[in-house]
């Protein structure tokens, strides 16, 4: 083959002008990637620019919706929380007869009480795997039996129930409004 037939078989792949038959292609210069990446070579500052200018703008519009809910997603866990609570004392009365007393609290659902009445048939385990806190990380308040008012026309007429189980809020203090509201087992429903 000669010279000339070379520099025709090699300049189809190179994509190089015609050059004198002594001189070889370079690699760097004149490789087929080169001029692929040359066609395809990243985003612009520009480009990079709007991308980030479009996120902090969809982040400028939801995140105040999604940080306004950790609140409602707190008040709705403690509600939960409750529930499970309500049904573990179901289940020690069913046992037991009688509800733990305001003595014995909640943590005679996790441990057999030694103090007040004593249960007879407590479940081997607990009604509880551990005693829950509440969201804001405040034990539950337990009372019983209940006392709390039931308000009719302003006038009282008894208690609620035959306990309460009481979330503080996110003030840890009794009372308050928004999400500093008590929640208890008898206002579960609102809000």
């Amino acid at each position: 083959m000669s010279e000339r037939e070379q520099v025709e078989s090699v300049r189809p792949l190179w994509g190089m002008e015609r050059r004198c038959p002594s001189s070889h292609p370079s690699p760097i210069t004149h490789h087929p990637s080169r001029y692929i990446l040359r066609s395809e070579r990243g985003f612009t500052f520009i480009e990079i620019m709007v991308v980030v200018a479009i996120l902090a703008i969809l982040a400028a519009l939801v995140v105040p919706r999604i940080m306004g809910r950790t609140d409602d997603a707190k008040r709705t866990a403690a509600k939960v929380q409750i529930r499970n609570v309500e049904g573990a004392l179901q289940l020690y009365k069913l046992d037991n007869g009688v509800y733990p007393s305001t003595e014995q609290g909640l943590k005679a659902l996790v441990e057999k009480p030694s103090v007040g009445v004593i249960p007879k048939k407590w479940k081997i385990g607990g009604y509880l795997p551990k005693l829950p806190e509440d969201p804001w990380a405040n034990p539950y308040k337990y009372l019983s039996p209940s006392q709390t008012p039931i308000q009719n026309s302003g006038q009282s007429s008894g208690l609620r129930g035959e306990y309460d189980v009481i979330s503080l809020g996110a003030d840890g203090e009794v009372g308050g409004e928004g999400i500093n509201a008590d929640i208890t087992n008898w206002n579960l429903d609102k809000d």
